[in-house]
């Protein structure tokens, strides 16, 4: 491992944030507004083999695979894993790499003997400092903030052009815009509905939009947008909204985008709710997790948010979930100035197969757009008003 993260300083840092944005990742910590912290060390190595033509840095790889396969002795992961291979490794992006709690001040304390026999607090120094390093030097690294960002995609999105400015059920609206810039990660489309009296923006849905090419590696799937040049993106907005459904009971739910598919059907969505158990009145903070419009695991946290430690559960029957509703604030003119979150409906658990349906958006203005995100997790959003009537 050590040899390996000497050998990365060979390589265009760009490369290397590339492959942490896309490698299989773990429970984000740290919350919903960081890219995920805890990848999957293999994997990672996979990706940076794949991605470079560097004759030192492929053996290094190999190296590190070999060792993997010496080192591990059991390992299991279910479908929604597919690229984990047995040691996850701490990976934070630029603004985790800055904040004391989470920097590594911290992270040479907390994982202190592994930072005084490897490389990769030194690898990470370099990564984001360009504090380049020996293959001898095994002291903790301890740079308090990034000064490079590998990872930073420098994005502009032009305005959203529209083929009209409403929409009824049944139709839709052409929307285009023109996107230039390097490191794009991924890039999203935006539903929200313009709450005039409470001031605020009811958020409907996020999804994922569909790269024109898909790169894989051990069954992750990931978008490759045009790196560095312009190019225009158009989208078909049809004004609809997502629910949770067992074919007799159905509530309005916001599709969170997780990870990416080969294709649509293959990416996983989840909703954030609170789960309550019908035996004892218990109510945990919770996420259903959705692939192919189905239902296909349910996470309960022993804490109050979805950075505490989570656990998969098999629903009872008679057991509820109440689907949590995410709206952002607005000040006088229209700026964001927060997220707030409230109780939705209460789907119950009957035996009967959970699955994700659609409904019409109700009559509204609403706020479309895109959210271009870079590899370090930054986003660039850009939006426009449609009416639905």
């Amino acid at each position: 491992m050590n040899g390996f993260a000497y050998q990365l300083q060979r390589l265009d840092q760009r490369v290397v944030a590339q492959a942490r944005s896309y490698a299989q990742s773990y429970t984000s910590i740290f919350g919903s507004n960081v890219p995920p912290s805890f990848i999957d060390l293999g994997n990672f190595v996979q990706l940076i083999y794949k991605n470079t033509e560097d004759a030192n840095v492929r053996a290094a790889a190999e190296n590190v695979i070999t060792g993997l396969n010496n080192a591990i002795v059991a390992e299991k992961h279910g479908p929604a894993k597919p690229g984990s291979t047995g040691i996850a490794i701490y990976y934070p992006n630029s603004q985790l790499y800055s904040t004391a709690a989470t920097g590594m001040s911290s992270y040479t304390m907390i994982a202190d003997s592994f930072s005084r026999s490897s490389l990769w607090d030194d690898f990470l120094g370099y990564h984001y400092s360009g504090r380049n390093f020996e293959e001898t030097a095994v002291q903790p690294v301890a740079i308090e903030r990034a000064s490079q960002i590998p990872g930073l995609g420098n994005i502009q999105v032009g305005p959203i052009e529209a083929s009209a400015n409403s929409v009824t059920p049944g139709n839709f609206v052409e929307l285009s815009t023109v996107i230039t810039g390097q490191n794009i990660g991924y890039i999203y489309f935006f539903t929200g509905l313009l709450d005039e009296e409470s001031n605020s923006i009811y958020v409907a849905d996020t999804d994922y939009l569909e790269s024109p090419q898909t790169g894989q590696e051990s069954g992750i799937y990931y978008p490759i947008w045009p790196d560095a040049e312009q190019f225009r993106l158009n989208f078909e907005f049809e004004p609809i909204l997502y629910t949770i459904s067992d074919g007799s009971q159905e509530v309005l739910a916001l599709f969170n985008p997780q990870s990416y598919g080969r294709n649509a059907s293959e990416a996983v969505y989840y909703v954030d709710g609170t789960y309550t158990y019908q035996g004892t009145g218990e109510s945990r903070t919770a996420q259903l997790l959705f692939r192919d419009n189905k239902l296909f695991k349910v996470l309960t946290y022993t804490g109050s948010t979805t950075a505490s430690a989570p656990y998969e559960i098999t629903p009872n029957i008679g057991d509820t979930f109440t689907v949590s509703r995410r709206w952002m604030d607005l000040d006088s003119s229209g700026n964001v100035t927060g997220i707030s979150f409230d109780n939705g409906d209460t789907i119950s658990f009957s035996g009967d197969t959970i699955e994700s349906g659609t409904q019409y958006l109700p009559d509204g203005t609403y706020l479309v757009g895109f959210l271009v995100a870079d590899r370090d997790g930054n986003i660039t959003p850009v939006y426009t008003q449609i009416t639905v009537k």
